[in-house]
Parts: structure tokens; C-alpha cells; sequence
């Protein structure tokens, strides 16, 4: 990482950011506080700063925060390969290894939720509890596509738009990577993003390798459902999970629309919380931080109840 994109993706704050290895790949993770580990998993097109406001609650309610650069954005490496979900899961599951402790709750946001819910089937021991944002469970997700062309399916289209080679990767860095700002103007409710953040994930959007590995994402999704490694992984899916699960979603929600993610809670056999913040759209934790935060350390407090 040269020196520019380390002053870019090193904002400072009260946490602190270090480079953290697993299984052979580097991410770039900006830690808070000390307690049980909360790993936190951001999503589509951002990166750390996603959690900026839950480094500073976290922390302050006696919980280690650690919010990661997944692989292909911000700070972490850039390798050509391994942007499908299970390998993104064995990523998040040896970075909790790697921070010293046997499991955390695991938070994750839309691509971070997808990782989240995989992390749950496939590292089951190392998921402690389970939150998801503005995402159903992978297998809810496929349902809702097909089955709501018109709604989920058309709200998914820039999926379908970023199957082509080459051409989306220049549009998403194309005139200071202005489509970033607009999808994010386009997913959020009102008054979001504010400046600074639309400002840094646009930034962050175009260090080098992060446009194409975030599209990479995106490819693996729809071309693996027909392909063997797409089809285990479906099937793998089906396993009911049992880390106790808090699901928030944003009324406003235009990316992934609270119908879609509602039904996400018939693969969990542990207590089971649905959330809808009013107000915020597909980023609530950024949004409403407040409310938000509500949820979380209450739930945090007593995952028992609920369902």
C-alpha cells in the first residue's frame, strides 16, 4: 500500500489500525476497546469506516471493537482470487483467530451480512452470536430475486450490470468515482451520506485493485449458482445455524428491501431478533447510529428474547 492510500484509509479517531495476517493474506483493521471481540464486517462499495460510530459506541459499552478491510478493499491485499463466500467466511473466521481470541460476535452489512451468515454454517464455532444489516440470508436473497422480478430482481440490477468484464470497473471509478456517491444518495433514506463519508468511500473506491475485486464479488454470486463449487455452497447453506441472530434492516431500504430479508429467520434455530429501523435506508448503522446502537447493545445485553 503506498504511502497515499495508507493517509486515506488510516482515518484517525479513538481506535487504532494495524495490518492483521490470516491465512496468508493481510487485512487492514482499525481496533477499539477491550472485552469480548465484536468483528466487525462492512459491505458494498465501502470499507472500514463503514463502523465508524460502533468504534466509539462498542468500545464505550466495554466491547472490543474490530472493524476489518475485507479482502480487495481499503488496506487489506488485492489477490486475484478468492472473492466467493466461502473463502471470504475462512477469511473473517482466521481473522478472529489471528486477534487472539476462539470466537466474537460477528456484525456484517450487505456483502459483510452475505460473509456473516456464511461464517455462521461454515465456521459455526467461531461465530459466538450473529448480526446482520441490510441483508438476507444468502438463500432468502436468491428466493426474492426470483421470485420478485419486478422488486427484488430490479433492485439487485447493478448485480446483473457488473457481470460484464472490464467496462464496470472504469464506470465505477470514472469522474471521482461519482456512482459511488450516487449509489450510496440512492440506497440510504434522507440526509445520508454526509460529506466526509461520500467523500472517503469514493476515495477509497478507487485505490488500486479495489474496483475490480469489489466487482469480483458481485460475478462469483451469479455465476457460481449453475457451477458445482455454487451449488455446494447452496446446499451447504441449508444448515439451520445456532448462534443466536439479530437482523436489522432499514424501512427505506432500496438496494435489498426489508420483504427480501424478512423470511431469513427459518435458518436460524437459536433466538431469532428482527429489527426494522424506521427512517433509514440500506445503511442504518450509518444513518441512525443512535437507534441503531440501541439495538445492538441490547441485544448484545440478552440475545434469549425475541423471535
Amino acid at each position: 500500500m503506498s504511502g497515499h492510500d495508507a493517509s486515506l484509509i488510516e482515518v484517525g479517531g479513538p481506535w487504532t489500525h494495524r495490518q492483521v495476517s490470516a491465512g496468508g493474506t493481510r487485512f487492514h483493521v482499525a481496533e477499539a476497546g477491550e472485552g469480548p471481540l465484536v468483528l466487525l464486517l462492512h459491505g458494498f462499495p465501502e470499507f472500514w469506516w463503514s463502523w465508524h460510530h460502533q468504534l466509539v459506541s462498542l468500545p464505550a459499552a466495554g466491547y472490543r471493537a474490530a472493524a476489518v478491510d475485507l479482502r480487495g478493499y481499503g488496506g487489506s491485499d488485492k489477490p486475484p482470487r478468492g472473492y466467493d463466500l466461502v473463502t471470504l467466511a475462512g477469511d473473517a473466521a482466521g481473522l478472529v483467530r489471528a486477534l487472539g481470541e476462539a470466537n466474537a460476535t460477528v456484525v456484517g452489512h450487505d456483502w459483510g451480512g452475505l460473509l456473516a451468515w456464511t461464517m455462521a454454517v461454515y465456521h459455526p464455532k467461531i461465530v459466538q452470536r450473529l448480526a446482520v444489516v441490510g441483508a438476507p440470508h444468502p438463500l432468502r436473497l436468491r428466493q426474492s430475486v426470483a421470485g420478485d422480478p419486478r422488486g427484488q430482481g430490479w433492485a439487485a440490477r447493478h448485480t446483473f450490470g457488473f457481470q460484464v468484464p472490464l467496462w464496470p470497473e472504469r464506470r465505477l471509478v470514472r469522474d471521482d468515482a461519482a456512482l459511488v456517491g450516487k449509489l450510496l444518495h440512492d440506497w440510504s433514506g434522507p440526509d445520508w451520506p454526509d460529506e466526509r463519508t461520500e467523500r472517503l468511500v469514493r476515495k477509497a473506491v478507487q485505490i488500486p485493485g479495489v474496483a475490480h475485486s469489489a466487482l469480483e464479488y458481485h460475478r462469483w454470486l451469479i455465476r457460481s449458482q449453475a457451477r458445482p463449487d455454487g451449488i455446494r455452497y447452496a446446499h451447504r447453506m441449508r444448515t439451520p445455524i445456532h448462534a443466536a441472530t439479530l437482523q436489522v434492516h432499514g424501512a427505506l431500504d432500496t438496494c435489498t428491501l426489508p420483504a427480501s430479508a424478512q423470511g431469513s429467520g427459518r435458518y436460524v434455530k437459536a433466538p431469532y431478533r428482527w429489527a426494522l429501523i424506521e427512517g433509514a435506508g440500506h445503511f442504518p448503522h450509518q444513518e441512525r447510529p443512535q437507534e441503531f446502537d440501541a439495538q445492538l447493545l441490547d441485544w448484545l445485553t440478552d440475545p434469549g428474547s425475541g423471535r
